[in-house]
């Protein structure tokens, strides 16, 4: 018998040995999930797509975030596994651009990988630039990855600031745009005015795109829209003669919205040209932000049909034409006094000669200067 019972005492001993060395090496393997990492200082590391555990440890161990990349690895098999030691978070990696902070623990850089904290940058789309424009920009923005193979239909896109992770993909971004701009479309139609002169969600796109070019001020977008809305509301309607539909109409996406227009230009046989054609252009001219949006189908409560700038950045409205004559007027006193001041003879503007009640509707109203960005951009003003 006493052979026997050494053997069990001999195996209960390595049994309690084994246990308490597994023991000892899981508590000194956790105990190193909390301990300061080797980077110095906070950076940023991409994990591509696609990458192994192996090689995401490989460029870790490059990159100065861990010391040692098969220690890393046991870390992270362990926080795997053993999910409590984790407080209970799943443990995976997810590509992307991340920042790791300097002392960065095993523990620290495993739950940034696994909760897909990635660098994030903001993409900032002004308000009236075309698809082409847009699409422009997002090339020339280095944060961003991937090709963009087509043209996102005019006016289909919602300019604003959009938080992603760096490195996104480029259609990611226009994707976002869309179901930003198609949301904040169906909202506002819903809640839109009653009784406007606007039958589908796509005509008032094209509406608020023209609002957008004609005005940067807040406080005036309502009533440039509403210009616009009384003009197909007369009977019979008047012609929209913006500016800026001349310039889209000529150039398309990718027009130069600071560009003079000639006098020869007023007449071009185009689409979009709301000086020749009557009623709305076929498609937007540009992608409007949610405050022109908003002001085409909530427009202010006015008879106005006219409208000339004021010389500080805005405009001036008027019911009739005898007060927009003499708006006009004014306008052209101060157009001699800076020419005097510059020593210069101003550029004809757009809208400024008095007109007859015959030139209502006939194109070539006016006599177009710089269509909207110029006026946003802080140069020659408009008129209608």
């Amino acid at each position: 018998m006493r052979p026997v019972l050494r053997l069990l005492n001999a195996t209960l001993s390595f049994l309690v040995v084994l246990c308490l060395a597994i023991g000892g090496g899981l508590t000194y393997a956790f105990s190193g999930v909390d301990r300061a990492g080797p980077l110095e200082q906070t950076k940023i590391v991409t994990v591509p797509r696609n990458d192994g555990k192996l090689a995401i440890a490989e460029r870790l161990e490059r990159e100065g975030v861990i010391a040692n990349r098969h220690s890393f690895l046991v870390n992270y098999w362990l926080l795997s596994r053993y999910a409590d030691w984790n407080g209970g978070k799943p443990v995976s990696i997810k590509a992307g651009e991340y920042e790791f902070k300097a002392g960065a623990s095993v523990k620290l850089v495993v739950d940034t990988l696994s909760e897909g904290r990635s660098v994030v940058t903001r993409v900032t789309i002004p308000e009236g630039l075309t698809s082409y424009q847009i699409v422009e920009r997002l090339k020339a923005d280095q944060s961003l990855t991937g090709e963009i193979r087509e043209i996102p239909a005019e006016g289909s896109l919602l300019p604003e600031t959009y938080s992603v992770p760096r490195g996104s993909l480029r259609t990611t971004v226009l994707d976002m745009m869309q179901a930003a701009q198609k949301k904040l479309l169906d909202q506002a139609w819903a809640e839109r005015q009653p009784n406007l002169p606007i039958k589908t969600p796509a005509e008032a796109l094209v509406m608020a795109s023209i609002v957008e070019k004609e005005t940067g001020r807040r406080d005036e977008r309502d009533r440039v829209a509403a210009v616009f809305i009384n003009r197909l509301r007369v009977t019979p309607p008047m012609r929209l003669q913006s500016d800026p539909t001349i310039l889209y109409g000529l150039f398309g996406g990718k027009v130069q919205w600071g560009k003079p227009i000639l006098r020869s230009e007023i007449q071009s046989k185009t689409a979009h040209n709301t000086y020749e054609i009557q009623g709305l252009p076929p498609t937007p001219i540009c992608n409007p932000g949610r405050l022109s949006i908003e002001a085409t189908l909530k427009p202010a409560q006015t008879r106005e049909l006219f409208f000339v700038a004021d010389g500080q950045g805005g405009h001036i409205f008027a019911e009739t034409l005898k007060d927009h004559n003499a708006n006009v007027v004014r306008w052209r006193q101060i157009e001699a006094q800076r020419a005097a001041a510059a020593q210069q003879v101003p550029a004809p503007q757009s809208g400024v000669a008095p007109v007859t009640p015959q030139q209502i509707n006939a194109p070539g109203l006016a006599q177009p200067a710089p269509a909207a960005g110029a006026a946003k951009a802080g140069t020659k003003p408009k008129t209608q």
